[in-house]
């Protein structure tokens, strides 16, 4: 059965900002989804040594710049030197690691909502991280309706949150529905719990929604899954794949928006 939303944000998010057709975290790979007509993208946040939140989702630089070693350890002024473009392609040389600030104002100006994950890097402190990351949204996003959503693994990421930006909504990222996930998100005043697709079944999303909460899951790239998840009462899909669950899924399959 198709059911009604409660999500107040766009249903299908671009992961990491452009899915598997621009490097991720980058201005570039904004763009390119807002090109396809995604309204919202998901996007990883972190904190430099300088306390600039940056974009990036792991804790090193190896993977995905032509930098080495932990980027939370470096400053924004060394973390803007690396290329985050020529690793994913030659045409994408030159692309640099976005500050939080920058990638806040292009959405804005694209009319992009934002997912921002938390990252708290090891080592790192997670309240502190949340409070600037949420921070800076808040006040970048102010008068925004509807507000960006900020997600964590972190509960100390989500409280550094919420004392720091209580009007931002937040959600609880978590690997599977074993164990007391409601308790945490109750404490911190969660609207959504994010959710592995493969970790979710018919009865899991109706029990998620049954308390309230919203329900979002990820990373999921076959169009017959997401639609599989929307009709069990999901609320939202992030994908890597952009051409295959596009901005008009849901209306191609008759699904409220």
């Amino acid at each position: 059965m198709l059911t009604k939303t409660r999500w107040p944000f766009p249903r299908i998010l671009a992961h990491r900002g452009s899915g598997t057709l621009a490097p991720e975290n980058t201005l570039v790979g904004i763009r390119l989804a807002a090109s396809f007509g995604f309204a919202g993208v998901e996007v990883d946040a972190q904190a430099a040594a300088c306390g600039t939140p940056f974009l990036l989702h792991d804790d090193t630089l190896d993977r995905t710049t032509d930098g080495r070693g932990t980027a939370s350890a470096r400053t924004m002024e060394q973390l803007r030197t690396l290329d985050a473009g020529a690793w994913f392609g030659n045409e994408f040389a030159g692309e640099r690691i976005p500050t939080l600030e920058a990638a806040c104002a292009l959405c804005r100006s694209l009319g992009q909502w934002m997912n921002v994950e938390i990252k708290v890097a090891a080592g790192d402190d997670p309240e502190r991280t949340g409070a600037l990351v949420a921070g800076m949204v808040a006040r970048l996003w102010s008068g925004a309706s509807p507000a960006p959503l900020l997600s964590s693994f972190s509960g100390d990421a989500l409280a550094g949150a919420l004392e720091h930006a209580p009007a931002v909504p937040r959600a609880l990222l978590v690997d599977s529905l074993e164990g007391d996930w409601m308790e945490p998100v109750r404490r911190l005043g969660c609207a959504a719990v994010h959710v592995p697709h493969g970790a979710l079944g018919a009865a899991g999303v109706e029990a998620i929604r049954a308390r309230g909460v919203a329900v979002a899951a990820w990373t999921v790239n076959d169009p017959g899954r997401a639609l599989t998840l929307f009709e069990w009462g999901v609320d939202a899909v992030v994908t890597d794949e952009l051409r295959e669950i596009r901005p008009d899924f849901l209306s191609i399959h008759g699904i409220a928006p």
